[in-house]
């Protein structure tokens, strides 16, 4: 059974950078994807970012491209995700999700936020 665990929330400014890790226990086959979402209070969980296919297929959301990056660390098992010039608008509980996908329908599952196992999330609070 594929268990995730999110770490490397904090406080930051705007402007700086966090780098947050999603812990992968559990054997993924190649089918699975990995995704980054965050819900701000009052709003609906986002999608982010994702990797699947065996990391062939990438994904991002318009609203973080070029400032968030995905990538994978085979040595420690993780997923991550570095945010770059980090706003305000920010602010979130991030959590990271993992699924068997097909990469044929991934985006309209990353919109919909359409997975079956999640992480606990981690706060990221960006403020001056």
């Amino acid at each position: 059974q594929v268990q995730l665990a999110e770490s490397g929330g904090g406080l930051v400014h705007p402007g700086d950078s966090l780098r947050l890790s999603c812990a992968v226990s559990g054997w993924l086959s190649d089918d699975y994807a990995i995704g980054w979402f965050r819900e701000a209070p009052g709003k609906w969980r986002e999608d982010l970012a994702c990797l699947a296919n065996g990391g062939r297929t990438i994904y991002y959301a318009d609203a973080i491209k070029g400032r968030f990056t995905i990538s994978t660390d085979y040595a420690k098992n993780t997923v991550d995700l570095q945010m770059n010039n980090l706003k305000p608008e920010d602010t979130a509980v991030y959590y990271c999700a993992a699924d068997q996908i097909d990469p044929e329908v991934l985006s309209n599952r990353m919109r919909t936020a359409q997975f079956s196992t999640w992480g606990q999330g981690t706060q990221v609070t960006v403020s001056s």
